[in-house]
């Protein structure tokens, strides 16, 4: 008899917990707290700043010059030129090669624009999707 109690009270309670809060208002309850289900803090993927020197796609690049695709520019000349096919508006590098740290903890030195490119695969010659950072 006492299994049969404590087996019907188990049941009621699995009900009240799928109530749904419109359930719970219509009957002039306050709605219930919200459940936690999200990943916990520290298993979340973190990113780096584009401050920090370092590049999430890639080796960072030393640009002479970026360009976005579809403002006639020489830029466009050159994708044309090269059969490439980018999205109207992608932010490209010409005439990249890639930093190195030289010396002994002089860091990186780069005179023209340092960037971060998702598509390097042109010799430097046109890197597609580049962000600049800072060294």
């Amino acid at each position: 008899m006492k299994f049969a109690s404590v087996l019907a009270l188990a049941a009621a309670a699995s009900v009240v917990s799928a109530e749904t809060n419109g359930e719970r208002m219509a009957r002039g309850l306050p709605p219930m707290a919200p459940a936690r289900r999200a990943t916990p803090v520290a298993a979340a993927k973190r990113t780096s700043p584009s401050g920090s020197g370092q590049c999430n796609t890639g080796s960072i690049q030393c640009c002479e010059s970026t360009a976005k695709s579809g403002h006639s520019n020489i830029l466009d000349e050159l994708l044309e030129l090269l059969h490439i096919h980018i999205p109207v508006g992608t932010t490209c590098g010409m005439s990249c090669s890639p930093i190195s740290v030289v010396g002994g903890g002089s860091g990186a030195h780069c005179n023209q624009e340092p960037v971060c490119c998702e598509n390097n695969s042109y010799n430097g010659l046109v890197n597609i999707g580049c962000s600049p950072i800072n060294i």
